[in-house]
């Protein structure tokens, strides 16, 4: 009779645990569940052109851990100026900032660091590069000559590049 009962228990949590994995959220292809509850929040809004959202949940390989979103209602966006923008996607049009803001997020965060790396140039080309970055807001220092990527912009920073690849 114990054993009997120790696997209708055994059954009942499986099928709850088969349930639970059939309703819970995933992360793949085809499945839109933070899409679905940003439409939701646009319908109460009532938000008829609709919107943009991108959200994140990151740790860095130095270990911080930043969760982040943003969403965008589409008139806003349709009605600034995009010219505005360019200074900023032009920041990152240059191979050697990607590299810098790469090894930057992955750690080395001095000129110093930065400068130890192949093909990136001189320590005069550095300070240039990182100069850029830090005025369209892609970097900030953080004293004594470091320099990271400030917590509102790495996952903006992921979503370009995610969005930039083929």
């Amino acid at each position: 009779m114990e054993l009997e009962q120790r696997v209708a228990d055994l059954e009942r949590r499986l099928t709850a645990l088969e349930d639970a994995q059939r309703t819970a959220p995933r992360l793949g292809e085809g499945d839109f569940w933070a899409l679905e509850g940003f439409k939701d929040q646009l319908a109460e809004l009532g938000a008829a052109d609709g919107g943009v959202l991108f959200t994140g949940a990151v740790r860095l390989p130095t270990g911080e851990h930043y969760d982040w979103q943003h969403g965008s209602l589409t008139e806003g966006l349709l009605d600034v100026d995009w010219t505005e923008s360019a200074e900023s996607f032009a920041a990152l049009g240059h191979p050697v900032r990607l590299r810098l803001l790469r090894e930057i997020v992955g750690g080395r965060r001095t000129a110093a660091e930065l400068a130890e790396l192949d093909e990136v140039g001189t320590t005069g080309q550095i300070y240039h590069h990182l100069r850029q970055l830090t005025g369209t807001g892609w970097l900030h220092t953080t004293g004594r000559g470091r320099y990271e990527v400030p917590p509102g912009r790495v996952v903006p920073l992921l979503v370009v590049l995610s969005a930039a690849r083929p």
